[in-house]
This record gives C-alpha cells, sequence and structure tokens, in this order.
C-alpha cells in the first residue's frame, strides 16, 4: 500500500488571495512565495537579498518553477508580500509546516515571547513589535507565531497561538508569564500536556508551593508519594547541577485553598 505523499507548497497556499489585479501579473504568486521561503531560509531577510537569491539559483528553481518572466525584482517582492493578507499567509504557512514536520508523541513544543529588534517606528508613534512563538524542540522550527496587541500582553496573545496549532500528544512548556488559568485550558483542550513555571507573579499559590516542597524536604518527604532526578551538566567551563522533586498527589493544594477561603470568612 502507498504512503500518502506530503501536499505541495501549491496546495497549501491555494487559498492565498493574489492583491494584483491580472494586467499587472508578470510572475507567478507562486513563484514569489517559493524564491521568498528559499531564501529566508537561506538567510535573506530584505527584498533586495530575496531577489539576488533568485538571480543566483534562477537554473535550479526552473526546474520546479514556470518563471515566465525570470526572477521578479527587489521591489516586486516587497510590493506584492506586503500586501498579502496575514490571516491566510499564517494559516497556509502553518497548514504547510504541520505536512513538513513530524510532531511525534511526547514533543516539546516552547512557548517564548520575544521583542523583534527594530521593529519600532518612532516617527509613526509605534513601539516595538513582540511576537509570541511556538518552537518545536525535537524538529527544530518554529510551528507559528502570533503578534502581542500593542494595548495586551502575552496572556491573551498566547491561548490565539496555541487555537492555530495540532498539539494532541505533546507537550507545552512556558515561561511563568504563561501560569494562567485559561492558557492552561486552552493546552488540555487541545490534547497536549503542559509544564508552567511558577513564580513569586502568582502570590499565594508559588509561596503555598514553596512552604510544602520546603517542608517536604525537611522531613524526606516522609509518607508524600514523590519521584526524584539528578542531572550534571557541564559547558564553557561551568558546572550546573539540578536536582528535581516531582509531586502528582496535590490534595495539600486544595486543603491549602480550602484553607484560605475560610479564613477570608473569620
Amino acid at each position: 500500500m502507498l504512503e500518502p505523499q506530503p501536499a505541495t507548497l501549491q496546495e497549501h497556499f491555494a487559498e492565498l488571495t493574489d492583491p494584483r489585479v491580472d494586467r499587472g501579473k508578470l510572475h507567478l504568486l507562486l513563484d514569489i512565495l517559493v524564491i521568498a521561503l528559499c531564501a529566508v531560509i537561506c538567510g535573506a531577510d530584505t527584498w533586495v537579498e530575496m531577489a539576488a537569491y533568485g538571480r543566483a539559483k534562477e537554473e535550479g528553481l526552473k526546474q520546479f518553477l514556470l518563471l515566465p518572466n525570470g526572477i521578479p525584482s527587489h521591489d516586486t517582492f516587497g510590493r506584492v508580500l506586503a500586501r498579502l493578507k496575514p490571516e491566510e499567509l499564517q494559516r497556509s504557512f502553518l497548514n504547510w509546516m504541520q505536512a513538513v514536520s513530524e510532531l511525534t508523541h511526547g514533543e516539546v513544543v516552547a512557548i517564548e515571547g520575544k521583542t523583534l529588534r527594530r521593529s519600532f517606528d518612532r516617527a509613526a508613534g509605534k513601539g516595538a513589535i513582540h511576537m509570541v512563538s511556538a518552537w518545536a524542540t525535537a524538529n527544530r522550527l518554529v510551528l507559528g507565531q502570533q503578534q502581542v496587541d500593542e494595548k495586551s500582553n502575552e496572556i491573551t496573545a498566547i491561548p490565539a497561538l496555541l487555537r492555530l496549532l495540532e498539539l494532541e500528544g505533546c507537550i507545552v512548556t512556558i515561561d511563568a508569564m504563561g501560569c494562567q488559568k485559561e492558557i492552561a485550558r486552552t493546552i488540555v483542550e487541545q490534547g497536549a500536556d503542559y509544564v508552567l513555571a511558577l513564580k513569586g507573579n502568582q502570590g499565594s499559590i508559588h509561596h503555598e508551593v514553596e512552604l510544602f516542597f520546603t517542608g517536604a524536604r525537611q522531613h524526606e518527604f516522609w509518607n508524600i508519594p514523590y519521584s526524584f532526578h539528578h542531572t550534571v551538566d557541564g559547558e564553557h567551563g561551568r558546572i550546573e547541577e539540578r536536582r528535581y522533586w516531582l509531586v502528582s498527589e496535590l490534595a495539600w493544594l486544595e486543603e491549602a485553598r480550602r484553607g484560605r477561603a475560610c479564613g477570608a470568612l473569620v
């Protein structure tokens, strides 16, 4: 029985709306997209570099692209790509990435926020662009990105990004910013598990967890089911030693919450 073949770029980007009028189409939209993607993968980050890449690789590109009028100019790359609908492009790109990458069971997907360098525009009164990205650690590729609204923060952008992804069977990791009920609920709804960092920004629950593990370690986890993991790593002249205590029985946390509620009623 033949294995199903992955969908081609043309199939994944077929729904993209071409922003140009027919009389101005010297180059096929798919040709422009493929050259731009290949150029970016090879390190290009400007329209001029995309066009230069296309000219340097023109003979090879002709083997799978039509290129009826040769390689587009840098102005064409800039004009066409800037006018594409961002939502359509992101949806098509994510579908393609998920088709060419294999998310195996237990794949770790790291969610991280970054501010794009030199993305601010003082003249227009616009601040720097901040993005949250989903990084597949085993496949070493970005699965998707979501821009953080200027009037919002990562807490609202992360659930929107998670809903775009196929996460069933994966483990999602996020730093302390993502330790929110809505984010945890979204991950579970997507069929994934999560590892969320817990720091002082979570107030009472951070204090309760800290007290629990301090007391448990002092009494050598007497009558508390737990597991332990120890690692030692060394590079760049530095040795890192880490100890992990894992507890899956969380009845003590519910008791602490009930205690807080009772205290508030007294």
